[in-house]
């Protein structure tokens, strides 16, 4: 069944014979992500691979995930992360008895800390002692929110293009604002990253965006990774 939204045609596979037909045997031809506002302005023009579009830049970010960014070697190495902030968390808790505490916000937290240290290297979901944080932990929280909420939205201009340029909404504004911040934000880290990999002879990779750099100086990838492409894989 073929129903039309906007401008664009989209196709209902209601039965198992259709969607072989879509998933399997024309892949291909379907394997592509639509080319909608929250791709181009919020990672940095489709460079993640949740949106770019099937080719040999997706190609080689798909392998890039599964054999070093995400392989059960490198998921391994980081237990000792999660079982520290675990204990942080339950430690909370315990200095927490006897009051009301909304525990979300604690497994929010606690997961925020686990990603922010596997992949940034350190914490910036929680208050830093040293000196000024390039974000506070409330707006790296409101930050993530507005990620995630702005690549879920109902966008009028992705359906009807020719009218997108109004942004009736307000979306595409946001989008951009958003995006200000986390290259902001992601600059900086890669900055400090460069950083400590310049400081050490023979520096060995601590956290994904270590390995997204060696990635990125590798001569060998089929296709150069550049400076927003290492950005781009970072946000997600």
């Amino acid at each position: 069944m073929q129903l039309k939204f906007g401008s664009h045609p989209f196709i209902i596979a209601s039965s198992v014979k259709t969607a072989k037909q879509i998933l399997k045997t024309q892949d291909l031809n379907f394997a592509s992500q639509p080319k909608m506002a929250a791709g181009k302005y919020t990672t940095y023009n489709y460079s993640n691979i949740t949106w770019s579009p099937y080719g040999a830049y997706w190609r080689q970010a798909r392998k890039m995930c599964l054999m070093e960014l995400f392989s059960a070697r490198r998921l391994d190495s980081y237990e000792f992360i999660r079982v520290e902030e675990m204990w942080a968390m339950l430690h909370c808790l315990f200095a927490a008895s006897g009051e009301t505490i909304l525990l979300e916000d604690h497994l929010s937290t606690v997961i925020l800390n686990v990603i922010s240290r596997m992949v940034l290297g350190r914490k910036y979901a929680e208050e830093s002692a040293a000196g000024h944080p390039i974000v506070t932990p409330e707006e790296c929280k409101r930050m993530l929110d507005e990620l995630f909420l702005l690549n879920g939205v109902l966008n009028i201009g992705d359906y009807i293009p020719w009218i997108g340029f109004l942004d009736l909404q307000g979306y595409v504004r946001k989008m951009k604002k958003l995006s200000k911040k986390f290259d902001r934000f992601l600059e900086h880290v890669i900055d400090e990253h460069n950083e400590r990999r310049r400081s050490v002879k023979g520096y060995v990779a601590k956290d994904m965006v270590d390995v997204l750099l060696q990635l990125a100086d590798d001569p060998n990838l089929d296709v150069k990774l550049s400076r927003t492409s290492v950005k781009a894989f970072t946000q997600v």
